[in-house]
């Protein structure tokens, strides 16, 4: 093959390869994009669908938000146990005294709030002393519910309502109301902003049950069937009025006093002043509006007379015929015991109940002895808790040894402190026929108490301690309460206060204790007075202030309980005198 001929098929076959190489580029080169192109539209197609998955999951949320009532967003529960009633309290009559008022309370969803800072200063316009500060953090928080102002008033509703805030709304509620406002405040007590009850016979009735159902989510906006107390209130409004005015008038500390019924244990009536107004109890919990008449205790002084001569007459160890020596003081381990009015002369049991002498019934007490007279004060009731349906009940106080000397001041309200409720009962055992009762606050038949009922006292102990009683009322410290008509008799005391540590003639407790119509007593009542500064005859003592109480408590309630006064052939009532 020449030159021309090799050279020729060499450029040939160099022609053939590089074409060969120049098909290949090209081919690797389109796979290249044809892998580009897969790669961007797997990318578009995970993008979209991120955002497709993203928009759902806001739309279905945004759906359930719509769709779900903006009273059930929150974690307080379904809206009848919220609404949850209380039953209505009413009195023997049938007066309502305590009942449900349907009111409304503002609350926020912080998820919902748009701006905080303007619904903080929008809803100020409306409620001036909103707390700022605290508002505007609960608006703030990251949660789905906070109460921002509990039970509104119409008004503020409807101003609220107008400001069109995003995220605030209202739940309906129970409010709780008292007709009568502070009339009966220490025996109804209070509930709290939840309805439930925390004090007096309200705690009790939540004790009932109903309060362990109300947190257990039982409860239901149903009525509940109302709960009728042993309350008179026509005389809960007469004994209100006599202690607020007797407080006043008389300068005083604090009153109280009770109308017992004498043969069913039954609580007509009984307040303690200062109370305060349930409907807005701001004070319920200062010092001063302690219910006295069942949470306090006091030395009773002179009333527990009654029980020391009850004591030697029933122990069969003193007659009424007997005497003692009351003519000077009484000297014992250091101290000596005087009269108030010292006659310098011996003492029967009416004079020394009539009388009030101190020197009398420390004598008598002696007769007894320590243990009798324990053991007596112990059967009525006086020496332990008090059993009834009020939570506020406190207990006696006593020497934890008893000498003679404590036995000796006991006999004349020293040395022992109880609550004027239980001295009224222990004095409603003296007159009813010698049954001790517990008290109540609810309705109660005589058949009923009769069943509950303790015989404390023989027949003959009875019979002379009506006769001393009413005695007492026609010739003694009790003629302020002697109502015409009504053969009302009773007991005093005057108790000298503890001041630093040392009785003091100057500062009293004052108390009478009584029963009418006192040929067969139907009704006990007590009143108390403490450090009154003057009284109805110019001093402080039981006789010008306790006792006229109890006397205008049984002219105005005397006849709406009743009791018909005595007249005579010429019509006109009877003082009966002993």
């Amino acid at each position: 093959m020449s030159f021309l001929s090799r050279v020729m098929t060499l450029k040939s076959r160099a022609h053939v390869s590089t074409g060969q190489r120049g098909r290949s580029v090209d081919s690797s080169f389109d796979g290249a994009v044809k892998m580009r192109s897969q790669l961007a539209r797997n990318r578009l197609i995970i993008i979209v669908a991120g955002f497709v998955a993203v928009y759902g999951v806001v739309g279905a949320r945004l759906v359930q938000y719509g769709m779900t009532p903006s009273e059930t967003v929150s974690s307080i529960g379904p809206a009848d146990q919220l609404m949850a009633s209380r039953p209505d309290i009413l009195d023997r009559n049938g007066e309502v005294l305590a009942t449900d008022i349907r009111t409304v309370s503002l609350y926020a969803e912080p998820n919902k709030i748009v701006d905080p800072d303007e619904a903080v200063e929008l809803l100020s316009t409306v409620l001036p002393d909103l707390d700022i500060k605290k508002t505007y953090e609960k608006l703030s928080s990251k949660t789905y519910f906070q109460w921002l102002r509990r039970q509104l008033t119409p008004k503020q509703q409807s101003q609220i309502l107008s400001l069109g805030i995003p995220g605030i709304g209202f739940r309906p509620e129970k409010r709780r109301f008292y007709p009568g406002g502070p009339v009966a405040a220490h025996i109804l007590g209070l509930v709290n902003i939840d309805n439930r009850g925390i004090a007096g016979m309200e705690k009790y009735i939540d004790g009932q049950g109903l309060g362990a159902l109300a947190a257990a989510g039982l409860t239901s906006n149903a009525p509940l069937e109302p709960v009728r107390l042993s309350i008179d209130l026509r005389v809960q409004s007469i004994l209100h009025d006599v202690l607020v005015d007797a407080k006043e008038g008389y300068e005083a500390i604090a009153a109280g006093g009770v109308v017992l019924n004498a043969k069913t244990g039954e609580v007509l009536a009984m307040a303690s002043i200062p109370d305060f107004d349930p409907n807005n109890p701001y004070n319920a919990l200062e010092k001063d509006r302690l219910n006295r008449m069942s949470a306090g205790v006091y030395e009773m002084g002179s009333t527990f007379k009654t029980f020391t001569i009850a004591m030697g007459l029933d122990s069969g160890l003193v007659k009424m015929s007997d005497m003692f020596d009351a003519s000077k003081p009484l000297y014992i381990g250091g101290f000596a015991i005087h009269d108030y009015h010292n006659l310098g002369r011996a003492l029967s049991v009416k004079d020394v109940f009539v009388h009030s002498s101190n020197v009398g019934s420390a004598r008598m007490a002696d007769v007894v002895g320590i243990d009798g007279h324990k053991e007596f004060l112990t059967r009525l009731g006086l020496l332990s808790r008090m059993d009834t349906e009020l939570p506020e009940v406190a207990t006696p106080t006593q020497p934890k040894v008893w000498k003679k000397i404590n036995s000796m001041t006991i006999a004349f309200g020293h040395g022992v402190a109880t609550t004027p409720l239980q001295t009224a009962v222990a004095g409603a055992a003296i007159m009813n026929g010698g049954k001790l009762i517990e008290p109540t606050f609810l309705p109660r038949t005589e058949a009923q108490a009769d069943e509950v009922a303790t015989q404390v006292l023989k027949p003959t102990t009875v019979a002379n301690m009506r006769y001393l009683f009413r005695a007492n009322a026609v010739l003694g410290s009790g003629k302020r309460a002697n109502i015409t008509g009504f053969d009302v008799g009773g007991k005093t005391g005057t108790a000298d206060k503890v001041i630093n540590g040392r009785y003091s003639s100057k500062h009293n407790f004052n108390a009478f204790l009584a029963a009418f119509p006192i040929d067969d007593p139907q009704y006990v009542v007590l009143t108390f007075i403490d450090d009154p500064k003057t009284g109805a005859r110019g001093d402080n003592t039981a006789a010008s202030t306790a006792s006229p109480m109890v006397g205008e408590i049984i002219r105005r309630a005397a006849p709406l309980l009743g009791v018909q006064p005595k007249f005579g052939p010429d019509g006109e009532a009877l003082l009966v005198s002993y």
